[in-house]
């Protein structure tokens, strides 16, 4: 071998010496400094310890004394600083010394967490396995970082820890210093201080698991379901002051409207929960046979239509209204008060008080107690966003698919089935083929931008633009084809596209929808339409339900001739629904498609002029004039037919349907002040930016609001100007939807599309948006069994008692803060009065 290889070689050993010498006195070094922070920082909370007495520290010096002079101290690994082994300690060792003590540790040093009595850690060999070792712990952050140092014995309970690893309540109040109650590592400016070492070192390790990242101990006590026991600073902001005369004014006021609204609602009798109590807590099976009619005898029950509102009877003899409801006078009467208390300046101002006390206040909670609801997030297995489950509790069904996906079915079927009789114009019967001939078409011209459903600038502010999208191609005539279920075909493509949907939403398995299909109150025959489209179709999933949307169209029924007055649309929509109610098998596949109906909705252009209504309006059989009614008439008389459907249902075992209208889109004030009176849920509801007292009446009274601002940035209201992360700070009852993703949507997951594009643009967190996915399953109507297993068995109940977070990935912590300010806001407005129940409105 030459000189020159030799040489290079003993450079080589050299430099590599060199390298690994340097790597040993950085690696002790950085551990030494470790190991001194907690030390001091451990002294530093034994000076400011009330607790600490004489008598203890010379206790523990004399237990230091003893361990010192019987020799405890080991020798561990070249490279760690010296430090004693405390738990688990070698066969040998212990019959030499005798028991180990884990209170003899050396002053300064953080006390380790060991094993209880009784339970063995690490694996099953002839020789034990060596004790904890201690987690270095990065000044930077409370949570213990994953090395090899960390302990390979560990104990499985949950809560077996020192009580100094778990962290006080804090008490704010609103003269920002912090209330009497302050723990340990908060000072009495309300700032945080450094947490003790025996808070951050933990020796929680899965048996054998050298690497994998542990639950930090915060995380694992926000986790328990006991919320008076989870760790985090908790507001309570009370002036001490009494209110003013004027204020008890306005706050009576607003008790007034409140319970006005309970005299309208319809409420079960009987709660689902207290129906059906959810044994089996595996996931509800479903209905194998969903359009089985098994025949039901017909009841003694007598219904007439009276001044526009149906009246029961127990039998056509009888005289006695089974189900009352106010009548129009009152009702109107009653809307005029909520008018006039909306428009009250003192009432405005002091609910425009309240309003921002509450965004402050959440945003207040989000600075202390943020980080612990991601802690908590991320302790909770297999949960998160995507795979909670969500509703959209607002989309049209014929709006349902995306454009491509539409672009696609209608490719398919002019491939396959181009020579289908299809539809019947200017009386000739024209195939497919013939159709999209006479339109100087092929299915190799269609793409997405030839098919122009997709609303652009030009729909903003101009609804029947965005109407006209609804026709492919621009074509009314390629709507009744594909996207009604009353034409030729009988509504077969849409049938089939429909499944092609439900396909997709099972695929998803975490995604559900309530769909919107249309009853236009032309003729009675369409609830048979309807029903026996979905029924021959078998349109069934268990990701969707189904409301009925009705139109406000009567000014152009009217001008066409096919109404005479506005008691007709009244007498199409609800005769043939008390029909089915007596007797099933009048209407034996309504009866059926009628267990999946959940809702009834109104819909239209809000934007359109219209004329408030007085107190005395003409009844439904007067009004005969050719301009369409006004939004809350509309609502009154839905509402009251309605109301006494659902009792009458509701007294034979049968399923109910919700008001839930559109409301607040566009238009007069005025339509939040009816809906608020009688709607369950609404869609929409921007416009309560505008009033303050009915924004502040929807919060106490939670009514849900099913927002879509990606359709009111195409129509109405641009994105950046939409209220949805204000109403959702101050605590409003809001979901997530899409409206129609034909128009808006661009991907094979409109529903999902929608919640990234408002964590993007309003920067929600992981927790905000599985908040605002579980108020998407509470104002559904699925069934009790499905919402059991979909967000907790005790879903009823109010804040964190009827929170799972294995199921719904939402913290406690954020419950438990909505509910106590949700509570403390309605006790204001009941002067300290208020009851309320611990289960959520049925």
């Amino acid at each position: 071998m030459d000189t020159y290889t030799v040489h290079l070689a003993m450079a080589a050993v050299v430099g590599a010496s060199l390298v690994a010498v340097s790597a040993y006195y950085m690696h002790r070094k950085t551990l030494s400094q470790l190991l001194e922070f907690a030390k001091t920082v451990e002294r530093e909370r034994e000076e400011i310890s009330e607790g600490e007495s004489a008598q203890h520290s010379k206790k523990r010096r004399d237990n230091y004394s003893r361990r010192k002079w019987k020799g405890y101290y080991r020798r561990g690994s070249a490279s760690l600083p010296d430090f004693s082994m405390i738990s688990g300690g070698i066969d040998g060792e212990e019959k030499r010394n005798g028991p180990i003590h884990v209170d003899g540790i050396p002053p300064g040093l953080p006390r380790l967490h060991t094993l209880p009595e009784g339970k063995s850690g690490g694996h099953a060999t002839s020789a034990k396995r060596s004790g904890n070792l201690i987690r270095p712990t990065s000044p930077k952050s409370p949570v213990a970082s994953a090395s090899a140092f960390e302990s390979i014995e560990g104990s499985d309970d949950e809560d077996n820890m020192t009580d100094n690893s778990k962290i006080d309540t804090t008490y704010l109040h609103t003269n920002g210093n912090a209330g009497p109650n302050l723990p340990d590592h908060i000072n009495a400016n309300g700032e945080a201080m450094q947490i003790a070492a025996s808070s951050m070192i933990r020796s929680h390790s899965v048996s054998g698991d050298l690497h994998g990242v542990q639950p930090d101990p915060i995380a694992a006590d926000i986790l328990r379901k006991e919320p008076e026991h989870e760790t985090f600073a908790r507001l309570k902001i009370s002036p001490s002051e009494v209110p003013s005369p004027d204020e008890v004014e306005a706050y009576v006021v607003l008790q007034e409207c409140l319970e006005m609204r309970k005299r309208y609602v319809f409420k079960e009798e009987v709660a689902p929960w207290e129906k059906e109590v959810i044994s089996d807590p595996s996931t509800p099976k479903p209905n194998p046979e969903p359009f089985f009619y098994a025949p039901e005898g017909k009841s003694d029950h007598y219904f007439e239509m009276q001044d526009g509102v149906i009246h029961v009877y127990a039998n056509k003899d009888s005289k006695v209204e089974l189900f009352p409801v106010a009548d129009a006078t009152t009702f109107f009467t009653d809307l005029h008060h909520i008018l006039r208390v909306i428009a009250a300046g003192n009432i405005r101002t002091l609910c425009h008080h309240r309003l921002n006390l509450l965004e402050q206040k959440f945003n207040l909670h989000l600075m202390l107690n943020s980080d612990r609801e991601f802690l908590a997030q991320k302790s909770a297995p297999h949960r998160d966003f995507y795979n909670v489950r969500k509703v959209d509790t607002h989309v049209h069904h014929s709006a349902c698919m995306n454009q491509k996906h539409l672009l696609r079915f209608i490719k398919s079927k002019l491939r396959k089935e181009p020579d289908e009789v299809v539809i019947f114009r200017d009386g000739t019967y024209l195939t497919l083929k013939e159709v999209f001939e006479s339109l100087d078409l092929t299915g190799n011209d269609l793409n997405v931008d030839l098919l122009d459903v997709h609303a652009d600038k030009s729909t903003f502010h101009r609804f029947d633009k965005f109407n006209l999208k609804y026709n492919p191609c621009g074509q009314s005539r390629l709507r009744e084809i594909f996207l009604k279920q009353d034409n030729l075909i009988q509504g077969r493509f849409l049938g089939e596209l429909t499944k092609q949907v439900f396909s997709d939403l099972a695929a998803s398995k975490y995604q559900m929808a309530e769909y919107r299909i249309s009853i236009y109150g032309r003729k009675q025959s369409e609830w048979d339409q309807m029903a026996s489209w979905i029924v021959n179709n078998e349109l069934y999933s268990k990701n969707v339900v189904w409301l009925i949307q009705i139109p406000r169209l009567y000014n152009i029924y009217k001008e066409m001739g096919i109404v005479t007055s506005f008691q007709n649309i009244l007498d199409n929509i609800f005769i043939p629904l008390f029909e089915v109610t007596v007797d099933p098998d009048s209407h034996p596949q309504l009866h059926v498609f009628l267990k999946q109906v959940v809702g009834l909705d109104l819909v239209d252009d809000e934007s359109k002029p219209e004329r408030r209504p007085r107190k005395h309006m003409p009844t439904p059989d007067q009004w005969t004039n050719v301009f369409n009614p006004a939004f809350s008439y509309y609502v009154y008389y839905c509402h009251a037919n309605l109301y006494t459907l659902n009792k009458l249902r509701e007294s034979k075992g049968m399923t109910t349907i919700k008001f839930r209208p559109h409301s607040g889109e566009a238009g007069d004030i005025d339509h939040l002040a009816a809906t608020f009176l009688t709607a369950h849920n609404i869609a929409h509801g921007i416009n309560l930016r505008k009033s303050p007292v009915l924004q502040y009446l929807y919060y106490l009274a939670q009514i849900g609001l099913a927002m879509s601002p990606l359709s009111n940035n195409s129509l109405f209201l641009d994105y950046h100007r939409n209220p949805f992360p204000v109403f959702f700070l101050r605590g409003l009852n809001v979901s997530l939807s899409t409206d129609d993703p034909l128009q808006i949507h661009l991907t094979k997951e409109p529903l999902v599309e929608e919640y990234s594009i408002a964590a993007s643009v309003w920067k929600l967190s992981s927790c905000d948006l599985c908040e605002i996915a579980r108020n998407s399953v509470y104002q559904s109507g699925f069934s009790h069994a499905l919402k059991s297993h979909w967000i907790g068995k005790e879903y009823y109940k109010r804040g964190p008692d009827g929170n799972d977070i294995h199921r719904t990935n939402v913290p406690h912590i954020r419950l438990e803060f909505r509910e106590t300010i949700w509570k403390e806001e309605m006790q204001k407005v009941y002067l300290g009065k208020a009851i309320i129940p611990e289960e959520v409105d049925k």
